[in-house]
């Protein structure tokens, strides 16, 4: 049985002026899993957001989010949301506490449940010996934890975080990742948009975004595949081989390319390395060559973004800067 829809949009955009906005989105986000949008700056991550969660009116397509039209919100839905934007909305001449009682004042939450929901919260951002500090005496990277808890400390189940790692270490980024991974845990839905390409693996989904279209949805692994048709192998051998020899080994294993990476190194794409790599082993075996090491090959997340986005505008054309 597939798990329930806590985000559904079908055919999804706005256009603010020719060119720019975002269009044709559809997109699927299953409850209680972290759904990643990557795609650089100005590719239309923030007009995405702005439309799931009722701040902008698309001019086409529909959403459904926590089972209601954004257009639709009252106040009760919104309470069910956390919204986390780029910018800072919090007061920097409040203290860190301060400014969690504000936001939680927002959503109505009695004193005794708001004291004890702020108080979980900075301790589940390593904040809670900076409770008295005014904010706008905080790093940047604590400012971002801050916005963190400020988002979470309504409880809500359903979370849009626009670039919440943006600016910041990569030691902190990663804190933040390992707190996401626990609201997952305790069944939370993430929809988390960033640039950094390379936080795709700590998502269960991915969505490339780029000019405002989406170039493709799928898991890490499937992001991968899709790349570059297939999975990938690195062979490495004793001696190089021969143009004919390529075309063997293409041929034993079923590879569809076979691209030096060396001197006497190749790359396989085939349909499943850990399959093809006894039929790659035999085939060196019976041709008299020598293998020094066959092993799959994960390509890094920038590499695959950029097969993606470059693949999408070869087919659909180039576009333009999204909002």
């Amino acid at each position: 049985m597939d798990s329930p829809l806590a985000v559904r949009a079908r055919g999804l955009g706005r256009q603010f002026a020719p060119g720019v906005g975002v269009e044709g989105l559809d997109l699927d986000v299953e409850a209680g899993t972290i759904f990643g949008f990557i795609g650089p700056s100005g590719s239309g991550k923030t007009t995405t957001i702005r439309l799931l969660t009722g701040i902008t009116a698309p001019d086409r397509g529909e959403a459904s989010v926590a089972g209601r039209s954004p257009s639709q919100f009252d106040r009760s839905d919104r309470t069910r949301l956390g919204y986390m934007p780029q910018l800072s909305v919090l007061y920097d001449h409040l203290t860190i506490w301060q400014n969690l009682t504000f936001a939680a004042s927002i959503f109505g939450m009695p004193r005794r449940e708001r004291r004890r929901r702020i108080r979980e919260e900075l301790e589940a951002v390593d904040l809670a010996d900076a409770a008295d500090r005014k904010l706008g005496d905080a790093s940047g990277g604590m400012k971002r934890r801050v916005a963190l808890a400020a988002t979470l400390v309504h409880d809500p189940e359903l979370l849009f975080l626009d670039e919440p790692t943006a600016g910041i270490d990569p030691v902190l980024r990663r804190r933040i990742w390992d707190r996401f991974e626990e609201l997952r845990e305790q069944g939370r839905t993430l929809f988390v948009t960033t640039q950094y390409v390379g936080e795709a693996a700590y998502c269960d989904r991915v969505g490339v975004l780029a000019n405002g279209r989406l170039v493709a949805v799928d898991t890490p692994d499937g992001l991968r595949r899709m790349a570059y048709g297939g999975e990938l192998l690195d062979v490495a051998f004793t001696t190089p081989l021969r143009a004919q020899q390529r075309d063997d080994l293409a041929e034993c294993c079923g590879a569809t390319r076979v691209d030096p990476t060396g001197p006497t190194s190749v790359r396989l794409v085939v349909g499943n390395a850990g399959e093809a790599s006894p039929s790659v082993a035999d085939w060196a075996a019976e041709s008299g060559l020598t293998i020094q090491s066959i092993e799959p090959y994960l390509a890094p997340f920038d590499d695959v973004f950029v097969e993606l986005v470059s693949r999408f505008t070869q087919e659909h054309g180039d576009g333009e800067e999204a909002a």
